[in-house]
């Protein structure tokens, strides 16, 4: 087989852009994994990210149109480049592909081995390809940037998000105290993910429900993020994943602000792994669409309120 079936956009834009077509089938460099894709997700502003279009994470780069969107995915490893040892044809696994990459919306994506884990035994593809980029933005944001300690205080902004609901299981699952900004329907939901506390963030001001905690995770950014300096502990930290936070906005001098932008990331991956065969963590997956809907699937991103991921149903076995 020398062709497969993929989602590519040929010039830089929306989802307009996007077609489903036939496209050659990549082949595995040394160090690489061919994985035969079963299911991909897909997330908010990715297609104006300039990693997406280009071979640079933060500047103009050199463009790589046609491009394949998709970076979380899950799959079967189909053959190995030279030098990879630690898969065998045939290992279920899953990953965060480095976004100067073609991603997974493709019956077939080459991905370093060094950033693959095995897929957790608990999930099947479609609810594993939901897991990589938002669990390890939220692992972290909140384990490696913020050093959350069992005991501590957390506050999510917007813990229904893709993002955000990982950001809530993982604070509780590692001992915190969780508060999460919400909208009414989806109290029940962000409760069940560990949340002892939810603020209606349109009829509600947090910063008069929440004071001294201890870490602030940020997914939604704006003048959310501005206000939340005003809830943090003296010396404590707020973690944004959407802009840098200002510091001119801190009300106490010893609060941290931190901005990352996530990492591939094995150890990472293994983490939440355990934390999901342990039955501490569960993928939200709002939606499972077949892969040549994928355009109308980034076209809900922008315009739905959602719970969770929208995954791209690849190959058969999600």
């Amino acid at each position: 087989m020398t062709t497969m079936r993929a989602v590519r956009a040929h010039q830089r834009g929306g989802p307009e852009q996007l077609k489903y077509e036939s496209a050659p089938r990549p082949e595995p460099a040394a160090g690489e994994v061919l994985v035969a894709v079963r299911a991909a997700s897909i997330t908010p502003g990715e297609l104006d990210w300039d990693a997406t279009w280009t071979d640079s994470l933060d500047g103009p780069g050199h463009d790589r149109t046609p491009v394949i969107p998709s970076h979380e995915v899950s799959g079967v490893v189909a053959e190995l480049g030279a030098g990879v040892t630690d898969f065998a044809v045939g290992d279920e696994v899953y990953g965060l592909i480095p976004f100067t990459r073609d991603g997974a919306a493709a019956e077939y994506v080459t991905v370093p081995a060094a950033v693959l884990a095995a897929k957790p035994a608990r999930l099947d593809h479609d609810s594993a390809a939901a897991v990589p980029l938002a669990a390890l933005t939220a692992w972290q944001g909140l384990v490696g940037h913020a050093a959350l300690a069992s005991g501590q205080r957390v506050l999510v902004q917007g813990g229904a998000g893709g993002v955000g609901s990982f950001a809530v299981q993982i604070a509780a699952a590692l001992g915190a105290r969780v508060t999460t900004t919400a909208l009414p329907q989806d109290r029940e939901f962000v409760t069940g993910l560990g949340a002892e506390r939810v603020v209606d963030y349109r009829t509600e001001r947090f910063e008069d429900q929440v004071a001294d905690v201890d870490v602030v995770f940020d997914a939604v950014g704006g003048e959310t993020q501005s206000r939340s300096w005003a809830v943090l502990r003296p010396g404590g930290t707020l973690v944004s994943i959407v802009q840098p936070p200002d510091p001119g906005a801190r009300t106490d001098a010893t609060a941290r602000g931190v901005f990352f932008v996530v990492e591939p990331d094995r150890a990472g991956l293994e983490a939440v792994t355990g934390l999901i065969d342990d039955g501490r963590l569960t993928p939200a997956v709002d939606r499972v669409v077949p892969l040549a809907e994928t355009r109308a699937a980034y076209e809900a991103l922008a315009k739905e309120h959602r719970r969770g991921k929208i995954v791209l149903r690849v190959g058969a076995g999600g």
